[in-house]
């Protein structure tokens, strides 16, 4: 038994099928599983070669210098531990926007799990729904489907009884029920719309940034350190000696924390932003804001609060107010699915009861509804059929005529009301099965101008004032009146907003060169369709701009999609959200500059964080070049540069990784990032070798390679505490206190003798300290220049 288009599946029919395991199984969304997170956390190239080089350094004999495996341990507790963190928050989160399907059983619509829809399911879609399994229709008013998510067609689809709808589809005006005839993995539409709980580290800039970083590590160390091991086989007395140089040079060349504290970066913004009901698709949506120079905005629901407000009728001509009302709640009442327009229409305006022969949605594409309507005679006998029609006056007023109404409604909408018109036409088409229903009659009567309004936001000009502050452009874009979008702007304070700069998007080329000029010249457009809000974004990225789309209903869906980021409101339509990069929940405006500033925040503390690593990299692969070429011992054990790593890098960039920095972010990440490192790294290498060859050469003063070693590691320290002042500009005092506790730690290993033993450090002679202090002056000197050297604007800009 299979369910008919009144009642759908029964409850006992429903049970059947479920014990029959004929269900809507759909996969879970790509979440690692724990065992995953594990993998991916442990089993990491990094830890891969400090594992390695902890078998080195047993083999040699030095289990003391082991202490470089803790980064081992730390890498995958850290890492472990904030993803399981994240991916609960996520999953939480991600039930509030969870898709819905509407099924109809035993006669009553109600809303289920995508997951629990069953085979033969008789579902009902209304404008916004998406699609979420295949199925044939056995209903339908006016049905339009846009498949352009699956197929790329850009005309939506007319969809009468029997015809197939794909899933992954979706309504994009009118209603209709169609018949479940695939269920289960096959369903594209779940899946698109579960993508929103999928914990991915996708690829961004910053990520190709030190992956492009690794990479080239991972050709230098191998080589360096094979050659290393070479050199020190002759130097060295002992080849455990020389092993154990090798390894110290190999672990002071491996980045070791810069993939955890990237990662850890983005994971901190993904999860903050939950906090704040802001679901995060992907974790380089956090990055993708930040970087965003143009943001596009629909009015109603992003500006607006999306709720319309009914707010009377105006008779034009010889109509009477009373025949008005009666022909506008009639027209109301005629969908089946009304839109938010007519449903606030239908709230105020009583239903006059009259027959409705025929009815067309509203479509965002043609502007206007319509219904064939028969009012009752005046003996109360059926009255004669007409069309009415409702929608935008520019299109629904007849050219040439009705001047004044046309003037009432530009003086209306200069106010920033939204303005609908209602016309009557006496021909009622014949049963034409080549007719178009979007063609409008010639003779139309128009009948009232219907006023609507719209309640800006009340923090949407605050926070729109805030995003011009910071450099973006902003352009709104809307299907309504160009000058009721105007006004709505103004409000709103954006600039450029002035009725002169309001353009009507059907007098835009098509031409994307053409398009792209026009988007520049102007901010506020009105009149537009679906596809030319695609258009715009496509335009807009050809002249290298990141885009960022922000809309609620099934009009923004392909600019959403083809956008750098979309940004869906959590009220908004199903199909908005699935497609979006990230969704307010709580549809709150004000949330957008909290992303931005988590989006700087990883941005800008991974570059810091990028400079400390990359800096140490540098250093370490000049001091083996150096130590090679002058066929000296190296000038550190291990256990002294996992010290040294420690204090300078991997505990302050912990703290640096995490700080609050809403610092503008420009783009050639890495390239600054190696002009900056480069030679800060260069300066530390040859102020250290520079020290460590004067002590260890100094005989005579009786200083041998142990003082020659010290003194290395409080000159290399000194230069790595400039260097992480250096990055941490603008300088704070908790910047400031942060480096000074971090020399205060390396204070204790020399003075406390346990300390100074473990790590093998001697107290230096005086001409050893008076050394060790002008090589790491001179060092921290040439740091502090390298912001002037290679142009860094942060040098001296208070950033």
């Amino acid at each position: 038994m299979t369910s008919d288009a009144t009642t759908g599946l029964t409850t006992a029919e429903v049970a059947e099928r479920r014990a029959d395991g004929r269900v809507n199984d759909v996969p879970d969304a790509p979440v690692r599983t724990t065992g995953e997170i594990l993998r991916a956390n442990v089993l990491t190239p990094v830890n891969a070669i400090m594992g390695s080089l902890l078998v080195l350094i047993l083999v040699a004999g030095f289990p003391g210098d082991a202490l470089f495996a803790g980064v081992i341990v730390s890498n995958s507790v850290i890492g472990t531990v904030q993803e399981l963190r994240a991916r609960r928050t996520l999953t939480e989160l991600a039930v509030l926007s969870a898709p819905k399907a509407r099924v109809v059983r035993d006669g009553e619509v109600r809303e289920v799990g995508v997951s629990e829809v069953v085979a033969d399911e008789l579902l009902e879609v209304r404008p916004g729904d998406q699609v979420v399994v295949d199925g044939s229709v056995v209903a339908a008013v006016g049905l339009e489907v846009d498949e352009s998510l699956l197929t790329g067609e850009s005309d939506p689809v007319d969809k009468v009884a029997g015809d197939e709808v794909l899933s992954g589809s979706f309504a994009s005006a009118g209603s209709g029920r169609y018949r479940a005839t695939a269920i289960g993995a096959g369903s594209y539409a779940a899946t698109l719309a579960e993508e929103a709980r999928r914990f991915d580290l996708v690829d961004s800039e910053l990520r190709s940034g030190v992956d492009t970083v690794l990479r080239w590590l991972t050709v230098v160390i191998p080589p360096a350190a094979g050659l290393l091991l070479l050199r020190l086989l002759v130097t060295e007395d002992r080849w455990h000696d020389a092993l154990r140089g090798t390894v110290a040079a190999a672990v002071a060349m491996v980045p070791d924390g810069l993939v955890l504290l990237t990662s850890l970066s983005f994971i901190v913004g993904v999860v903050a932003l939950a906090r704040r009901r802001a679901l995060a698709r992907e974790l380089a949506s956090v990055e993708l804001l930040a970087r965003v120079d143009t943001l596009c905005l629909d009015k109603t629901g992003t500006i607006t609060t999306g709720e319309i407000a009914f707010a009377g009728l105006e008779p034009i001509g010889a109509t009477t107010l009373a025949d008005a009302e009666a022909a506008v709640g009639a027209l109301a009442a005629a969908d089946p699915s009304p839109n938010a327009t007519l449903a606030a229409i239908s709230g105020v305006l009583d239903d006059p009861g009259w027959s409705v022969v025929d009815a067309v949605p509203f479509s965002s594409a043609r502007k206007w509804a319509s219904a064939t309507l028969r009012p009752p005679g005046a003996d109360g006998s059926a009255g004669t059929a007409a069309v009415y029609h409702l929608g935008a006056p520019d299109v629904l007023l007849p050219e040439g005529e009705w001047s004044t109404a046309r003037d009432r409604v530009a003086e209306l909408a200069a106010d920033g009301r939204r303005v609908l018109v209602a016309t009557r036409s006496g021909h009622v088409p014949d049963a034409d099965p080549d007719a178009d229903p979007d063609d409008l009659p010639r003779a139309r009567l128009p009948l009232c101008l219907v006023l609507l309004e719209d309640t800006v936001k009340a923090e949407a000009p605050e926070i729109l004032a805030w995003f011009a502050d910071q450099g973006l452009d902003l352009k709104v874009i809307s299907g309504d009146h160009p000058a009721t979008v105007a006004a709505v702007a103004r409000r709103a304070g954006i600039a450029g907003a002035e009725g002169a700069r309001a353009v009507d998007a059907r007098d835009l080329p098509d031409d994307p060169e053409a398009l792209a000029d026009a988007l520049e010249a102007a901010s506020v457009f009105g009149r537009v369709t679906p596809h030319q809000k695609r258009a715009m974004v496509g335009a807009l990225r050809s002249r290298g701009r990141t885009v960022a789309m922000t809309g609620d209903g099934v009009n923004d869906v392909l600019a959403l999609k083809d956008a750098d980021m979309g940004i869906a409101m959590g009220s908004g339509s199903s199909a908005s959200r699935a497609v979006a990069q990230l969704v307010l929940l709580d549809d709150r405006f004000s949330t957008l500059p909290r992303v931005v500033a988590e989006g700087r925040r990883v941005i800008n503390n991974i570059e810091r964080v990028a400079n400390l690593f990359l800096t140490k990299a540098t250093y370490a692969v000049l001091l083996t070049a150096l130590v090679g070429l002058f066929g000296v011992p190296f000038p550190f054990h291990p256990k002294q540069l996992t010290l040294i790593g420690s204090v300078s890098i991997g505990v302050p960039g912990f703290f640096l990784a995490l700080a609050p920095d809403p610092s503008l972010v420009r783009p050639g990440f890495l390239l600054r990032v190696l002009r900056w490192s480069l030679p800060a790294g260069a300066a530390a290498a040859v102020a250290t070798f520079a020290c460590y060859e004067v002590v260890r050469r100094s005989d005579a003063a009786g200083m041998g390679l142990e003082a020659a070693r010290t003194t290395a590691t409080l000159t290399l320290l000194g230069v790595g505490l400039a260097v992480l002042l250096g990055i941490s500009r603008p300088l704070r005092p908790w910047k400031v206190g942060l480096t000074a506790a971090m020399g205060g730690l390396y204070a204790i290993a020399m003075a406390w003798p346990f300390a100074r033993d473990y790590f093998e450090l001697v107290v230096p002679t005086s001409t050893g300290w008076g050394v060790a202090a002008a090589c790491t002056a001179v060092g921290a000197l040439a740091v502090a220049l390298v912001p002037r050297s290679t142009g860094d604007p942060r040098a001296g800009s208070g950033r």
